[in-house]
Order: C-alpha cells, then structure tokens, then sequence
C-alpha cells in the first residue's frame, strides 16, 4: 500500500525546503559548482597541511649546521691584534676582518639614527624580516630578472655577518635562496634571544664599512681617524650610507657618490624626525673629507715588526694572531727606532755616493717624454715640493758654462748645480772618493736623462761645496728651485739596539727597503765579521791563558803551510811592528798578533777552543776549525754579535735578549710576560714581580767579570785612540770595535756604552763588487752608529765602566808593557796578582810554536 502523504509535509503543517529530492530512490545530481567547492576546500586542507609539513621539513633542512647564536657576554668575533712600542704607540695590525668590538654605551645616538633611517626604518617594529620588502627583492631578482635588489633587515644583515662568519665569504654571501632561507632561520632566532639594543650592537659592531672596516670603530679610524664617539654628524652619516655598496660609495674612490649617498642619509634622518631641515642642509653641503688609510706596519718599523710577527706565530699560531686580538707590547723604543732608520738611512746614502753614480734611471725623447713629464706633473703638481722632497726629474739642458743642468719635475723647473753632484763619479773600488770628485756635469748627466732627486737650499750646497773642497769652490746659483742629485742605493746595512741590562732590543734595522726586499740583515745575512771577531780571541786568551794589556805578542810575517795549502796573514797597512803589547795589537787592530793569540789558545786547550768559546759567548753560527777564525774568516749574524757585546758590557753574564715584553689575549689577560722590573711603562704591580723575578732568577756567567772588565777597558781604548777614534765624538763613555773584511766586502761597528749596545753592518748581498779598499768599518759603518747613538742617548748620561772586585790598575809603557812613571804611561787593569811590577822584567812575552791550520 502506498503512501500517499506529501513529502514536502511536516508534522505541525510546515514545509522546509529538502536538500534534495528523492525520485524513484535515485537521488537527483549535486550542482557542480558545490562540487569544485567542497574539492577546493579539501585540496586547500590538504595544501595547507602538506605546506606546514613542507615548511617544518624546510625549517630544519635549511637549520642544520646554522651557526649558534652568541650570548652577547661570549661574542667574540674576528678583531685586530695590536703591536704597540713601548710607550703604547700602534707599530702593527694583523687582521682577516679590521674590527674592534666597543661597547653600545659608546655608539653616539645620531650614528644608530642614521642607519636605522637608511637600512631600516621600521627595525623596532618588526619581527626580523620585512615580508613586503623582501618579496618585493624576490621577484625583481629571480622573477623579472631586473637588478639585483636588497630587502634586508638590519636582523637579517646580522645573520648574514653569522653565517659569513661561520661558513666564510663566499657560502655567506651565495645568491641563492637556501641561502636567504637560512638567513631568515637565523634572523628570526636572532629576535627571539636579543632586545633589539642588543641586535643593533652586534650589527655594528660586525656590518662591513670598507676598507678592511668591519664595525663603526674600525670605520671611524679608518675614514676620520678618530673613535666612534667623535664622529661628527655628516660623518656618521657617511658611514652609514656604506653597508649597501662599500665600494661604490667609497670616499676616497668615488667621493661624489659617497656625497650622494651622505645626502639620501641625512634627507631619511630629516624624513623620520632625527634631525632638523637646517641640521640637514649643514651636513649635505659639508665636504667629504676623509683621510688615507695609515699602514702603521710599513711606516712605522716594519723589519722589527715582522719579525715579531714571526715571533707570535711560532708561539701561538698564525690563526690567533690574525683573529684572537692579541696585543704584543714589543720591546721597541719608538724614538731610538725611528733614529735608527734615519741614521741607516743617511748613513747607506753617504756610503752609497761614495761608490760612484750608476747612472740615469732612464733617457726619454719625444712622445716618451711629454707622457712622462704629464705623470710626474700629476705627482708633483706646480709649487709643491718642498725642501728635503724627493722627486723625479728630467734634465731638459746641461750647461757648462754656468756648471748647472736644467731640470724639469713636471711644470716645476730648477736648476742642479755641480755642487748637488759632485760624488756622481763612474764606479771604481780602486780610486779614493775625494780623488774622483768630478768637475763637469757632462760626466754623469745628459738631456732627456730621468734622474732621481732632492730638493735642497742653496745654504746647503754652499756648505756642501767647501766641505769637499775640490780646488776653487763653485759658486752656487740662485734659484727659486734647486736639487741635488741622488739615486736609489745597492748598498745594504742593518742595525741592531740593546739594553744590556733589561734585554729590551730597542731597536731594529734590517736593510734599506723593506718593500723593495723583505730579507732581514740582521738575522737571515751571515757575514765575515773581520776584526770585531778578535774581542772574543783575546777574551779566551785573557780568560784560559792569563793573557793581559802587557802581555808581549810579535808582529812579525809567518806562514801557515799544511798538507794543499799555505796562508800568509797580513796587517791592514802591510807592514810590522815586531812585538808589541796585546793592548797595542788590539787597539790597532793588528792581525798577526790576533792570529798567534789564537794558535796559543789552539796548542794550550785543544782545536775547539775558540769554537766553544765562540758558542758559550752566544754564536751559533760555526766557527771554522782554522786559524783564519780569529780573523773573522767564519761568518756570524749582526743580531748575534750584538748580543754578545752586550754580554761584554754586563760584564760576562748571560741575559736573553727580548723583541716582545708582553703578550696579552682580547680580555686584558697577560699570556706571557718578559717585562723587565727598570721598565718605565710598565705597571707598578707588574714592575713588582718582576724585580722580585729579577732577584730569584739564576746567573749564569760565562766568563770572569775581572776577564770582562779587561776587555771592556781595551774596548774603551779601540773608541778612544784606535780604529774606533771616531766614536770618541760621542763625548760618553763607550768601547767598540772596528771590523773590515777583505776588500771591504763587509764593514762593521760594534759598540755600547753602560745602557746601549748596538752593531752595525754595511756591505752588499752579493760579494761581486766590494766597497772598495778605502772603505772600513770605522768610514763607514761608524759613522751611522754614532749618529744614531747620539739621538738614541741624547740627554742620557753615561756612566764610566767601573771595576769590579780583583782589578789593579798599573801605569804601563804602551809598547814594553813595563811599569811606567812618566806621562806616556797608559793606565791599565790586571786581574790581581797578573800585574807587571818593578821587579819583574816588566812583561811577559809568549812564545809559541809555529802550528799548522786545522
């Protein structure tokens, strides 16, 4: 039976409209559009789903291995190492990033304004990323392909400095967007672990500037040489404009740009409210006006410096050095190095004209010629060179008559008189400087020659002229410009400076040009030594053979023959005096004396005598097994033998020697500490322990201070009246020893006072051509030690050397070596019990054997 109610009808009479309607127990077909609906909604259930599963897979694909996020206590980024001098003075930088950490108390509010209106204005609104921006960025550099564009925050460029820190340039800065995945990574944690103060510190002090400047301290030096707290506002403002383009908006490349960029700065800081409209215009119109980038390493001392440099690595290693922030105080005394390097200087020069002129740099004509006259006039514009400059020039005419060239340094014209050249003689070893004096300009220069020169007043080539006196003076002509000829030297020196007493090496000279050659002469050159080897001869003699002043040695000619071969020593002026005391023989460097001193010392205890004797004074070069050692034949290095007459001025006891005093790590911890308790730069605790360390420390002494003292007083003699007279001019109290190897290949000095030992050498690298044979270590090496000892000790009093205990001083004669009453006497000391007496004959002559070489 069928139903026969209305399926539309309800109980009560209503009606509501069905969802569908039943026919024949088919329901009728949904509309298609609720269909797409309902698979629109599942599909974006499933996409929204997938997308967090996608974006949780991402989120921790793309975080492995992300750097951790620094505790602002432990943030220890890359920062420079320091070595200062004594007295705190910058002498070096070792660095992979220029950085240097200050606190936010010390980043002036207008700089954290300025990048904050030109990096990213809503930084304290965000969460880390600027979502519109970035987008933006995106589609423009991987959609459209237009120019790379930034959308960073000052977040996000802090997580690119971690991530560049962490993984190196190249992987932090990759365009890629796993990259700028892992950057929004770090970004967001960054938000969550910092206040955004604590951001904005890290940001600069990480936020790379320019110029190896990484962070706003390092920038400020940089740029204005100055802290960060002295910038002043056009100045923050042009730091701040950096970060986008360091190289395009350069100041010192592009200063019209980094003027735009400055501009855009200070227009963001007006719009945003930091600045006032006047303040704005003030800046925008201000000049950009930066400073060069001071390359303290080279300028400075940059032979001392490197090698401490070296120093640091051996010790700590090359990756602490260039990213721990060490600071080195090095034992250098900046004065007494920078008058080491001008008297070496100087000194190389004079010797160097002394050899003779090696010509023209070049000869140009024509088109040559224009285009260098154009270069010189871009390096020395018209009027700029001032007295004491060098310069390049050309000799446009050379007259004879006036006896003065023309010279043209770009639109500057002058005159080089013969007096400015009268050293500019042909090459020979063999002919005296004075006798070679040239005459005629003719000899050393023509037109079109490009010569090096030096600007000088006529007051200078005046005196210069009556001091060579060559015949009638010329006289020097009056020019607004007027230049004496110079030329880079060949010749090569070093100097090395110590405090006997603190062990400080106060100074430091390896060679001419460090640029031009990096070799350190002082170290890295072994070199005869000639006659300043015999102090250590006679020390033995005096030490092991109760050898004295009085002691009778025989100058007399002797051959030395062995199995090959046959030596014959001679005398520097190849002549003999027969016997003559061992004061006599070393006060006027005597060479057969020195060799039957050795040969006494060789038949007394044994062929290795002098070599251990060398090695327990501190050589560590070898001594050869010969009698031609105590010559010098064997060589030696400048920094060796300098200390071992600094051991002599202490009296015979052994103190290391100290380029670096302290090391201290970035927190002000000492790592390792050499300071000496006399230092005046030191701290007061410091200097406490370390007198007290100077108390307890073993001595260890390698020869009789009575033996020392001897020698040190025949030393006094060598400066005084002998081969060293010359350094009788530094009116102290001072011994040394002059030394000159054969054909003057080498030339040196060695001498000290009580507070200063320093050695001197000059020579060239390659034996090819010598000095010549009218060059001596007290010509020429001498007078560089006396010039820099008189600066070094200026207003220093020296003390005389005082004996110790043990010591007799008896009145000799100087040839005889008897006791003497009369004014030729010399007054000389004895070790107590060695002295000559009335009663005695007076001397004591030694005899020995005629030995072969060993």
């Amino acid at each position: 039976m069928s139903d026969s109610r209305d399926p539309t009808v309800e109980s009560g009479g209503k009606t509501d409209a069905p969802s569908r309607v039943v026919l024949d127990g088919v329901p009728p077909p949904r509309p298609l559009v609720r269909r797409l609906v309902r698979w629109a909604l599942f599909l974006a259930i499933v996409a929204v789903n997938a997308g967090v599963v996608a974006g949780i897979a991402g989120y921790l694909y793309f975080s492995r291995g992300l750097p951790e996020l620094p505790r602002i206590a432990d943030y220890r980024p890359p920062v420079i190492t320091e070595m200062t001098s004594g007295d705190g003075q910058i002498a070096g930088e070792f660095f992979v990033e220029r950085r240097k950490v200050v606190p936010y108390a010390r980043i002036p509010r207008k700089l954290v304004q300025a990048f904050i209106a030109s990096e990213d204005q809503d930084f304290f609104e965000h969460g880390g990323i600027d979502w519109k921006g970035t987008l933006r960025a995106a589609v423009n550099t991987f959609v459209l392909r237009r120019r790379i564009q930034g959308g960073s925050t000052i977040t996000q460029q802090t997580a690119k400095a971690l991530l560049i820190s962490a993984e190196g340039f190249e992987s932090g800065t990759k365009r890629s967007l796993a990259r700028k995945a892992r950057e929004f990574i770090l970004a967001k944690r960054l938000e969550r672990a910092f206040t955004k103060e604590e951001i904005l510190w890290l940001y600069l002090n990480g936020v790379y500037l320019g110029h190896h400047s990484y962070g706003v301290q390092a920038a400020a030096e940089n740029y204005y040489r100055k802290n960060v707290e002295e910038l002043t506002l056009e100045e923050a403002a042009l730091i701040a404009g950096l970060p986008q383009a360091p190289s395009r908006y350069s100041p010192f490349s592009n200063p019209e740009a980094a003027k735009d960029r400055r501009r855009y700065v200070l227009r963001r800081m007006a719009e945003e409210g930091f600045i006032t409209q006047d303040e704005r215009r003030r800046g925008s119109e201000a000049e950009v006006k930066v400073f060069g980038v001071d390359d303290v390493f080279r300028e400075t001392a940059p032979f001392y410096v490197e090698h401490a440099r070296r120093w640091v690595v051996d010790r700590y290693g090359n990756d602490r050095l260039l990213h721990d922030g060490l600071r080195v105080e090095l034992a250098m005394d900046l004065e007494k190095q920078r008058a080491a390097q001008a008297a070496m200087l100087s000194g190389l020069m004079e010797v160097d004209h002394r050899q003779g002129y090696n010509g023209p740099v070049a000869n140009v004509a024509g088109d040559e010629r224009r285009a260098l006259a154009e270069r010189l006039a871009r390096a020395w514009p018209k009027g700029s060179l001032e007295p004491g400059e060098y310069c390049v020039g050309i000799v446009a005419r050379v007259d004879e008559k006036t006896s003065a060239a023309e010279i043209e340094v770009g639109e500057n014209r002058g005159l080089l008189p013969i007096s400015g050249m009268r050293w500019a003689r042909r090459p020979n070893p063999e002919v005296s400087y004075p006798d070679a004096l040239i005459s005629r300009l003719s000899v050393a220069v023509k037109a079109g020659d490009v010569v090096l020169l030096r600007r000088v007043t006529r007051e200078q080539l005046q005196k210069r002229e009556k001091e060579l006196a060559v015949g009638k003076a010329a006289a020097v002509p009056e020019a607004e410009l007027l230049f004496s000829l110079e030329q880079e030297p060949k010749l090569q020196g070093a100097l090395v400076s110590v405090d006997p007493w603190t062990g400080y090496v106060v100074a430091m000279v390896g060679g001419y040009d460090f640029d031009a050659s990096e070799f350190n002469r002082a170290f890295q050159s072994c070199r005869q030594p000639g006659s300043a080897f015999k102090p250590l001869v006679y020390s033995a003699a005096i030490e092991k053979l109760d050898y004295t002043p009085a002691t009778i040695l025989t100058d007399a000619p002797i051959v030395f023959r062995d199995d090959e071969n046959s030596w014959k020593p001679q005398n520097y002026g190849q002549d003999f005096k027969g016997d003559v005391t061992l004061r006599t023989a070393l006060v006027n460097s005597m060479n057969i004396p020195a060799v039957k001193t050795a040969e006494a010392l060789t038949a007394k205890a044994g062929p290795l005598a002098l070599a251990q004797w060398a090695k327990a004074l501190g050589l560590t070069t070898p001594v050869k097994l010969e009698l031609g050692s105590a010559l010098g034949s064997s060589c030696v290095n400048l920094w060796e033998l300098t200390n071992v007459y600094a051991l002599f001025a202490r009296y015979g006891e052994k103190r290391p020697a100290a380029f670096v005093k302290r090391v201290l790590d970035r927190d002000g911890n000492v790592l390792e500490d050499r300071a000496d308790w006399r230092d005046p730069w030191v701290g007061l605790d410091e200097r406490l322990a370390a007198g007290f360390a100077e108390v307890t420390r073993p001595r260890e002494r390698v020869m009789d201070e009575r033996t020392a003292y001897i020698l040190v007083r025949l030393l006094r003699e060598v400066a005084t009246v002998g081969t060293g007279a010359r350094a009788a001019a530094l009116g102290k109290p001072a011994a040394g020893k002059t030394g000159t190897t054969n054909d003057s290949f080498d030339t040196w000095f060695m001498g000290f006072t009580h507070d200063l030992a320093t050695g001197v050498w000059l020579g060239y690298d390659v034996n090819v051509t010598p000095l010549g044979r009218y060059e001596t270590g007290g010509h020429a090496a001498l007078p560089i030690w006396l010039s820099y000892m008189r600066t070094a000790l200026e207003s220093r009093p020296q003390p005389e050397f005082t004996a110790p205990a043990g010591i007799v001083e008896v009145r000799i004669d100087p040839d005889t070596g008897k006791p003497s009453g009369d004014a030729r006497g010399v007054l000389e000391p004895f070790k107590q019990g060695t002295e000559p007496t009335a009663a005695q004959e007076g001397h004591q002559k030694v005899e020995v054997q005629d030995l072969f070489m060993q």
